[in-house]
């Protein structure tokens, strides 16, 4: 069982969830539970960090940001033992949880699952401090923001749970975001693949990497409401067990983009390296990459984007390789977003892109940049014309409920 940062908001939340675990107990079952920092918690500490220092060090921001959740697993630990429920609060260091060494945004390597089993067989509810870990340095890693979904869907896969329940504050997956579309549907069902595309591209139900783990080690996991449990939720599944498979599943958006463009670059094998060699050192996600075919065979443009929190990082990294990259000059712009359709049935029709692009096209919205898979296409827009794009094309491809 894991609990979003809106499930454990305050001591009242936190006795809530400490009732859910307690049914679940009653039922019979062996329990883990996961939970992230109280709402807003984790926001106050980077806020802190960065005001002390924008380029700060990595393993410093760790101690201090791993705190939220160590809060949080200790006051579940002891609303539990409250109502009568055996439980014991575990930081990531104390499983182990093995990161890799890249502190800020580490990737789970390996989970020792011996001593928790031991404890969950005794009948002690293990109380798990998401989002962190142990790393090669025995300092105290981070998985990045979101990454208690991963924690706990990685641990659900180290002790081979039956399931994997994601409790936060809303119930389920939705076609898109409510909030814009309030005609969007809960989908009963959505497969791996989807879900996977879905969180990379921004929605904000699960963390990417949780959907990765989930695929590899076909952990079954739900999501569903804290709030109303009875809801019943959305299961991640295999998309065999999906029987209709339309177009698109789901319209997804960020507004975490940022777009680099770096102009009269050579247009020469090697220059691509030169330039996200430096941004992989610097720990810069790249996203979104275009580049222009050069008229005259020598020099050309490049364009990708980067999520905006990273932008500073990014041109510094850029601007310490301008030697090596040798290029004129760069245009950053913030003003951004990509707007994505996801679907699995997307293999099977033919046609889907260009909807897309005709219904923007209508609303005089103008594309940017375009990225595609087998089943996924994303565009990079104009910021302002986000709810606008999502809206019409949650209706052109029939998303849209009743």
């Amino acid at each position: 069982m894991k609990f979003g940062g809106t499930s454990v908001a305050d001591l009242e939340r936190i006795r809530h969830v400490a009732d859910l675990v307690k049914g679940e107990v009653d039922a019979g079952h062996e329990v883990a539970v996961v939970v992230s920092a109280m709402a807003g918690e984790t926001n106050k500490l980077v806020g802190w960090t960065r005001t002390l220092s924008p380029l700060h060090d990595a393993r410093e921001y760790d101690v201090v940001v791993a705190a939220g959740e160590q809060i949080t697993a200790g006051l579940t630990a002891v609303a539990l033992g409250a109502i009568g429920v055996p439980a014991r609060s575990w930081l990531g260091w104390q499983i182990p949880i093995e990161t890799s060494a890249m502190h800020g945004s580490a990737r789970i390597e390996r989970i020792e699952p011996k001593l928790l089993r031991e404890r969950l067989a005794q009948g002690q509810v293990a109380v798990i401090a998401g989002f962190q870990g142990i790393a090669p340095d025995h300092r105290i890693s981070t998985l990045g923001r979101g990454g208690s979904d991963t924690s706990a869907v990685a641990v659900a896969a180290a002790i081979e749970a039956d399931r994997c329940d994601i409790y936060t504050d809303v119930d389920g997956v939705y076609t898109t975001d409510p909030r814009i579309v309030s005609k969007a549907q809960r989908l009963q069902r959505v497969a791996f693949e989807e879900m996977l595309e879905m969180a990379s591209l921004g929605a904000k139900v699960l963390q990417t990497r949780s959907v990765e783990i989930a695929m590899l080690y076909r952990v079954p996991v739900r999501v569903l409401s804290t709030f109303d449990a009875a809801a019943g939720g959305t299961l991640l599944c295999d998309e065999d067990a999906i029987v209709e498979k339309k177009p698109v599943t789901g319209i997804a958006y960020s507004r975490d983009e940022a777009k680099i463009t770096l102009h009269r670059i050579s247009d020469q094998p090697g220059i691509a390296a030169s330039i996200f060699g430096p941004l992989a050192d610097a720990g810069v996600n790249v996203d979104m990459i275009v580049q222009n075919v050069s008229a005259d065979g020598k020099k050309t443009d490049l364009t990708f984007t980067v999520s905006r929190s990273e932008l500073p990082r990014a041109l510094d990294a850029i601007e310490k390789a301008r030697d090596i990259i040798g290029y004129r000059d760069i245009i950053s712009d913030d003003n951004v977003a990509k707007v994505s359709i996801i679907g699995i049935g997307m293999r099977a029709h033919p046609g889907v892109a260009q909807t897309m692009f005709r219904t923007l096209s209508e609303k005089g919205i103008n594309i940017q940049v375009i990225s595609t898979s087998e089943i996924k296409v994303s565009v990079l827009i104009s910021e302002e014309y986000v709810e606008l794009a999502v809206r019409a094309l949650h209706s052109a491809y029939g998303l849209d409920a009743g």
